[in-house]
This record gives C-alpha cells, sequence and structure tokens, in this order.
C-alpha cells in the first residue's frame, strides 16, 4: 500500500502516511486512489474525530506527483484532468480537523495535501520549495493554495524562486506556515498531542469550527482556482521540453 493508516479509537486520532520513502513519498496514480479512499472512509467513522497526515522516513513529506505517472490529458484546457486536485480532505468534503507533519521536503504537489490541513507542525530540517518554474510549468494551484497560508511575497518569491532557494523549517514558521517546530524525532507526538487535544473536544463544535474557518476564504480560493487549468495549459512547455529540463537540473541551491 501507497498510503498507510493507523487509528487509536481510543483517542480519536487517525495518522495517514504516505509510504513510498525511496520516490520520496511522491503521488502516482495508486497513492492518489488511495487518499480519495482514505478521506471518504473517514467521513464515515465516527471513531475518527481528528488526523494526523505525514510521510514516511525522515527525508520527505510529499513530493507532489510522481514524474513517472503518466496522465492522458484532452486537447481542451477547459478539459484538464490533474490527479492531485481531489487527494486532500476537503476535496472529498471531510470536514474533520487535519494536522499536517511534515518532515523534510515538501515541494510542488505536497502543496494540495498542505493546502487543506488546519496547521502544519514541522520537523527542524523540513524545507519547503516550489520547482515549478525552473522545468518550465506553471504554478497555479500549488500557488493559489499557499497564498492562503504566507504572505503574498513570501508565496511569489517562493513561487517564482523554483529549485535555486528552500524555505527553511525556522523561516516558513516565522512567516506563519508553519505552527510548530519539533525534533525530527519528536515530529510525530507533537502533532499527534495537538490532534488528541482536538479530539476529545465535541465533534460538532470541532467540525463547525473548521467549516467557519474555510468559509471564510472559500470564494477567493474558488474563483482563483477556476482559472488555474486555462492558465495552465497556456503557459507549460511541452511534457518533452519539460523532461529535459529536468534532466538537467543542477543540485545547488540556497535554503533561507
Amino acid at each position: 500500500m501507497s498510503v498507510r493508516t493507523e487509528i487509536d479509537k481510543d483517542t480519536g486520532v487517525a495518522v495517514v502516511t504516505l509510504d513510498r520513502p525511496t520516490r520520496h513519498n511522491a503521488v502516482d496514480i495508486d497513492a492518489a486512489e488511495q487518499l480519495i479512499a482514505t478521506w471518504r472512509e473517514f467521513r464515515f467513522d465516527d471513531t475518527v474525530r481528528a488526523i494526523v497526515l505525514t510521510g514516511a522516513g525522515e527525508k520527505a513529506f510529499c513530493t507532489g506527483i510522481d514524474r513517472d505517472t503518466s496522465v492522458p490529458q484532452p486537447g481542451s484546457p477547459y478539459s484538464m484532468d490533474d490527479p492531485l486536485l481531489s487527494v486532500g480532505p476537503k476535496s472529498n468534503d471531510l470536514w474533520k480537523p487535519v494536522v499536517a507533519a511534515v518532515n523534510g521536503m515538501a515541494c510542488g504537489g505536497a502543496f494540495y495535501l498542505l493546502g487543506e490541513a488546519e496547521f502544519v507542525v514541522a520537523a527542524e530540517h523540513a524545507t519547503f520549495f516550489d520547482p515549478h518554474t525552473t522545468y518550465g510549468m506553471v504554478s497555479a494551484y500549488e500557488a493559489i493554495l499557499m497564498a492562503q497560508r504566507m504572505p503574498f511575497g513570501e508565496v511569489a518569491r517562493m513561487a517564482l524562486m523554483g529549485t535555486a532557494e528552500r524555505i527553511s523549517a525556522r523561516r516558513a514558521y516565522e512567516m506563519g506556515l508553519v505552527s510548530e517546530l519539533a525534533a525530527p524525532d519528536a515530529l510525530r507526538a507533537a502533532a499527534t498531542r495537538a490532534a488528541e487535544v482536538i479530539a476529545s473536544y465535541p465533534t460538532e463544535a470541532v467540525q463547525g469550527t473548521v467549516r467557519a474557518l474555510w468559509s471564510a476564504k472559500e470564494a477567493a480560493r474558488s474563483q482563483a482556482l477556476a482559472q488555474a487549468p486555462h492558465l495552465i495549459a497556456l503557459g507549460n512547455l511541452p511534457p518533452e521540453r519539460q523532461a529535459g529540463l529536468f534532466a538537467g537540473r543542477r543540485s545547488d541551491f540556497r535554503t533561507r
């Protein structure tokens, strides 16, 4: 299985783990389908009252879509199919609180998941970056989702600087993307501790609060996301040119 799920029925906390560490927990079609199935299952499982989402190992939380995943696309930008659009909990109408525990790299398509978590706890060695522009791709969905969580200038810098820069966990904490820092071996415990507190409160009050929080920004978010497919269709290089840029990528980067 590409996605592992553990449920503690005593505390009401489920831990969902992206379990592809040899691929930096990148999401392939199987993993995407498993995430969707997990969120939909949790909707009807009243023993699950809060969720921790993390990645296996310490190198990466998630690096977005697996580049070996091929998704046939129709010719029209009005019919584009993005396999990551539906991998998040809110996209599957799950309004139980999700705490993201970020261990290592979180980049690109990982923001589909972080963008639908209530808050983020990060290991001290975690980093955040968006490689799209480096490889001739438009950062649309990712930039829009992160613009809901970070100051505009910081999102713009991350999206435009591509692979040349990574945001450190400390800087992410300072700008509000991360709510708590933890040592790598204490990350899961820190995220679980917060989830257990939330899970101990009355379910209706918690889920009502989650809905209220998201309603505060939903209109702007929906309008922005509606433009994303057309921006991607117009701005992305052909796949073969993207692959060439990826193959020739440089390994040097600055962490700030």
